[in-house]
């Protein structure tokens, strides 16, 4: 009785972790994370298509928001300004990342 060896089963491999920088400069100060951040915003925008109305629409209104909030003394931000700056930087942490294209099964 032959007995065939077939390979194991390729498991999929899971998407390479994308690091931007609000998660690459934890441990810096606030305004340089934000500052960072906000340049990486705005090469993504660059970057980006004029079609894709809705992605421009959202990294705008972020770099706007921020701009706001990078004003005055960065090296002693008072305890809201901080808080804004954090809560702007996990809001727009995701902003400006592209979903690989799935591969999509022909259709008749």
């Amino acid at each position: 009785m032959p007995t065939t060896n077939t390979p194991p089963a390729q498991e999929p491999r899971a998407p390479a972790h994308v690091e931007n920088t609000t998660d690459a400069t934890r441990g810096e100060p606030l305004a340089v994370r934000a500052q960072k951040r906000k340049a990486e915003l705005e090469a993504a925008l660059q970057k980006l298509p004029a079609d894709e109305l809705r992605a421009r629409n959202d990294i705008e209104l972020a770099l706007t928001t921020v701009e706001g909030l990078l004003t005055g003394d960065l090296e002693q931000l008072s305890d809201a300004t901080a808080s804004n700056l954090n809560r702007w930087l996990e809001q727009s942490k995701h902003l400006g990342e592209m979903a690989p294209a799935a591969e999509r099964p022909a259709q008749d």
